[in-house]
């Protein structure tokens, strides 16, 4: 059974840089698109970005275009997501996932992992 584990999260301050690891584990990762989708506290978890299961396909939500990149490599069943330039409305629990196919849509998503904590405050 497939299985993600987020790490990366810490407090950064406003302008600040992270880099979320989301690690599989159980199965390979070749056939599977995967999301970074986060949540905030009092709000819905929304999509943050996406990658196809070739990598060459990727998308991002408005809010974070230009400023995250997402990235795997399948041969280590990794997928990282590279946070730049952060402020205090990009504080979020941020979770990986897997789809059969590119989505923004949640509900498409699987094999969720626990979250990590990302906190931009002074």
């Amino acid at each position: 059974q497939k299985q993600f584990v987020e790490s990366g999260g810490a407090l950064v301050q406003p302008g600040g840089s992270l880099r979320l690891s989301c690690v599989a584990s159980g199965s390979t990762l070749d056939y599977d698109a995967i999301g970074w989708f986060r949540q905030a506290p009092g709000k819905e978890r929304e999509f943050v970005a996406g990658v196809s299961a070739s990598g060459y396909r990727t998308s991002y939500a408005d809010s974070v275009k230009g400023r995250f990149t997402i990235s795997r490599d399948n041969a280590k069943l990794t997928l990282d997501l590279q946070l730049n330039g952060l402020q205090p409305e990009d504080t979020a629990v941020y979770y990986c996932a897997a789809a059969w196919s590119p989505s923004t849509l949640q509900s498409t998503y699987f094999a969720w992992g626990q979250g990590t904590q990302v906190t931009v405050s002074i």
